[in-house]
């Protein structure tokens, strides 16, 4: 059985006054991962602007 089946099966059996907190939980979880990315970008951006702010990165993109 996958990670995913447990969990949904789990939520089937989950008392309903509880899936207000599951939803809750899911969506920090998700805002969480969200919130990473940007961060990510962020850090790797002084690395990549050595390739990309030369004059030939400026005139290929000019058109766009």
């Amino acid at each position: 059985m996958t990670e995913r089946a447990v969990l949904l099966q789990e939520i089937e059996t989950l008392p309903t006054a509880c899936v207000g907190e599951v939803i809750d939980f899911v969506a920090w979880i998700k805002q969480r991962k969200l919130l990473q990315i940007p961060e990510t970008m962020l850090l790797s951006e002084a690395a990549l602007s050595k390739d990309w702010d030369t004059p030939e990165e400026d005139k290929a993109w000019a058109n766009l």
